[in-house]
């Protein structure tokens, strides 16, 4: 089995992903051989397009990442002549914000002629499931839903509620509506940190720190750039909820990582990030005053507080394990 892998240049779900898949599935049974694709995806050059097909004429079987099997729809309906290809589905590049939207309509017309020739597909939860069979007809999509660590949780000890908000800052992960939340909140005690790469999109990083001055909360909100290892680690020590904004998400992985480590969560609903919640609320994507509305309730309501905490310590335990989801996606390979 060959897995043509495309790895983002900045942190993200879908790397963390891939990495649990090529260290799990050899322990599994499936000789992985890693063919790294280089590129601009799912935007590539030309000569980046053109290059697929001639990588995936080298193997009978293969395992691509959607990011680049869904811009290159003519390599994946080649490949499967006498080849079984399965697409690996991280998100919807029709979905992306980022994108111009005839990039975006273009991704979705190609993104729909590469999963409907793919032999398999996987994606990494049941919401995902139902929208490619909604989008592109086909119901026989695998769910391997993404595993996570359990980590400790001591708390936050500080008397004022600390909230995370932990995610790439771009429009469509919406940091946006989290601080025009927290502008609705000026009387209750809170501090918030905006935790994640800050340099995808360097205009917009401009702009989230000047609303954040607007609003007068620069002695409140604190952006910290992208942090890993045992500085994350210590980020997740001293949180107590964290706000999940995305507009369009398959999964949400930092979701379960809140859930592993005890800490209940606000997401945007309507999005996969709902299935790997454990406890918390959902507001309606884009709602700054849904959100403070959840916002302020969790703040002035201390049994509120004790209750979803209890929830998430209690739910961790079923949690899925990253053996689960390797377990699942080789089933899918062999199946």
């Amino acid at each position: 089995m060959s897995f043509a892998h495309w790895r983002s240049p900045q942190p993200s779900g879908g790397n963390r992903y891939d990495d649990e898949l090529i260290a799990g599935l050899p322990a599994a049974g499936v000789d992985l051989r890693v063919r790294a694709v280089k590129g601009a995806w799912p935007l590539p050059t030309d000569s980046e397009r053109r290059a697929l097909p001639q990588l995936l004429a080298t193997g009978d079987e293969w395992l691509i990442d959607n990011i680049v099997g869904s811009a290159a729809p003519e390599a994946i309906i080649d490949a499967v002549e006498g080849r079984r290809v399965t697409l690996l589905m991280h998100y919807f590049p029709a979905d992306d914000p980022s994108l111009s939207q005839e990039d975006r309509a273009n991704l979705g017309a190609s993104e729909a002629l590469a999963v409907r020739a793919a032999s398999r597909l996987v994606v990494p939860s049941a919401w995902a499931a139902a929208e490619v069979a909604a989008r592109y007809g086909r119901d026989d999509a695998v769910v391997a839903r993404p595993g996570v660590v359990t980590g400790p949780w001591p708390g936050s000890s500080a008397a004022t509620p600390s909230l995370l908000w932990l995610s790439r800052l771009t429009p469509g992960k919406d940091p946006m509506t989290f601080i025009e939340s927290l502008a609705h909140l000026p009387d209750l005690g809170w501090t918030a940190r905006l935790v994640g790469p800050d340099d995808v999109d360097p205009t917009f990083t401009r702009l989230v720190v000047a609303r954040i001055a607007e609003l007068g909360l620069a002695g409140r909100v604190s952006v910290t750039g992208a942090r890993t290892g045992p500085a994350l680690e210590a980020v997740w020590t001293g949180t107590d909820l964290l706000i999940h904004t995305s507009r369009a998400e398959m999964y949400g992985m930092v979701v379960a990582e809140a859930a592993a480590r005890g800490i209940p969560s606000v997401v945007s609903g309507g999005t996969g990030a709902v299935e790997a919640q454990t406890s918390g609320a959902q507001f309606s994507p884009g709602d700054s005053v849904g959100l403070a509305a959840e916002l302020r309730s969790w703040l002035t309501n201390a049994d509120l507080r004790r209750r979803w905490s209890a929830e998430a310590l209690v739910r961790r335990a079923g949690i899925q394990t990253w053996s689960d989801t390797v377990a699942t996606v080789a089933a899918a390979l062999r199946g």
